[in-house]
């Protein structure tokens, strides 16, 4: 496994383990064999698991005319088009998650604030957006 080198009082000493199961170390010192036990238990290092917990964040739909009978649902800032979830003819209700706009590497929810029909799509998926440009319209 691993090959030591000491110098202790003027002697060289070449030590080499050669296995290591919990608390036993088999190891050669200047080609003599030798099974040492240890006191404690050898801590094995663990590398850290980066766990992501789920966004407990509520979806807030983006602000709209509401005098308005067209509803144009706008990019709030630049980014790209990861998926869409609604197709032109569809009824929409307030809340209703219409499609999902990545921006500096994180996932934003675009809902609707307006029930109504999808009258236009003027995305597609992967297309890159700038802010305020028109996504969707609703009637």
């Amino acid at each position: 496994m691993k090959n030591f080198s000491f110098k202790i009082n003027e002697n060289s000493y070449g030590v080499k383990i050669v296995s290591h199961e919990d608390n036993t170390i088999e190891l050669e010192v200047n080609g003599t064999s030798y099974s040492v036990k240890m006191k404690e238990e050898v801590k094995k290092i663990k590398t850290p698991t980066l766990v992501r917990k789920p966004s407990s964040a509520t979806v807030e739909p983006i602000k709209i005319n509401p005098s308005s009978s067209i509803a144009k649902i706008i990019a709030p800032i630049p980014g790209i088009i990861l998926s869409i979830n609604v197709k032109i003819g569809d009824t929409i209700k307030v809340g209703d998650v219409l499609l999902v706009l990545e921006a500096m590497k994180m996932e934003n929810s675009i809902a609707s604030e307006k029930s109504g029909t999808v009258t236009a799509i003027n995305v597609k998926v992967g297309q890159q957006v700038l802010q305020s440009e028109v996504m969707i319209e609703l009637e």
